[in-house]
């Protein structure tokens, strides 16, 4: 946590200057490739989302566009609006994305029949005809509710049915699951490797501090130029380098289940806009009552806000703990 505190405490206390900041990481980028790594270039996944976007338009602005490999990664259950949107912020930069279609290893994983297994043992109807999401509890500002995680099945007609998970049902499905990551990884650093390039990561700071990433899946990058930004000031940059609006006012999406959810929906249970300032708050000391006046809430709403945020990182903390020694 960071406990230096500064003050006055503003709903504007996350705005950027975006020109100073997008010459900062670019220069930084370039010099972590080029200089410390001693890379040729850079290769990312692009997922149609805003983080990838604007980082690809960091990396092509830093490194050139021909230094810079963009991969599209689609399996079965990956959204067709994905594909579209990353081709386009491709088109915009101009860069030419090399597709790898990964249902294939995925089916050879058992990624599917792994998950599905388990699916089935909460739900004994479910079939591929079906849709599938994991979320949290609404409701974080109007209660306590700790980070339990249900499963939503829709049936072919549209009807949802929700069931709370048991741990272990949890666990086999995300380790299941887990494999799209890592088997996206596993081919970015092919890409990588063949030409001497680096890897770009593409989380911001929520998805790193918060956890909300796998381990040596979309976690495994050589450099990571927006994991000190909070999503909201990711938007900024996205906008400032006019990243295509169809991927700014398309909500932030994990593309990992075949149902669609949010990432507010699946992880982080507040709009980024709030959680956001909370998190700036809790970060750096700022009273609780200072807090609740300036974003307009209670206390007792800002307190679950930080009870969430902290066993969060204390739950997700192994996630960026690196290999241990025998002697750590």
């Amino acid at each position: 946590m960071i406990s230096t505190r500064v003050a006055p405490f503003h709903t504007d206390i996350l705005k950027l200057d975006v020109e100073q900041e997008v010459e900062r990481i670019c220069e930084k980028l370039r010099r972590a490739i080029f200089d410390k790594l001693k890379r040729r270039g850079g290769v990312l996944g692009v997922s149609g989302g805003v983080d990838s976007a604007v980082v690809l338009t960091l990396a092509v602005r830093a490194l050139g566009k021909d230094h810079v490999i963009p991969l599209l990664l689609p399996e079965a259950e990956s959204s067709p609006e994905s594909a579209r949107l990353a081709r386009q912020v491709c088109r915009q930069v101009g860069v030419s994305p090399i597709v790898e279609e990964i249902t294939g290893p995925l089916i050879g994983f058992g990624c599917y029949a792994r998950r599905d297994e388990a699916v089935r043992s909460v739900f004994p109807e479910y079939d591929r005809t079906y849709k599938l999401k994991i979320t949290l509890p609404p409701g974080l500002l109007d209660k306590d509710t700790l980070n339990v995680f249900s499963a939503t099945i829709i049936s072919p007609e549209g009807e949802e049915t929700t069931k709370r998970l048991h741990p272990a049902q949890l666990r086999q499905i995300v380790a299941a699951s887990n494999f799209k990551q890592r088997t996206r990884a596993a081919l970015l650093y092919y890409h990588a490797e063949l030409r001497d390039y680096a890897v770009i990561g593409t989380p911001p700071r929520n998805e790193h501090e918060q956890g909300f990433f796998v381990k040596y899946g979309d976690g495994a990058m050589d450099v990571k130029p927006i994991a000190h930004l909070y999503k909201t000031q990711v938007y900024q940059l996205a906008r400032y380098l006019d990243v295509p609006q169809g991927i700014l006012t398309r909500p932030p999406t994990s593309d990992t289940y075949s149902a669609s959810s949010t990432q507010e929906e699946f992880f982080f249970r507040l709009p980024f806009e709030l959680m956001d300032l909370l998190w700036y708050a809790l970060e750096h000391d700022i009273p609780i009552g200072e807090v609740a006046e300036t974003v307009n809430l209670t206390e007792e709403q800002v307190q679950r806000v930080f009870d969430d945020l902290i066993r969060k990182e204390r739950t997700t903390q192994y996630l960026r703990t690196p290999p241990l020694g025998i002697d750590d």
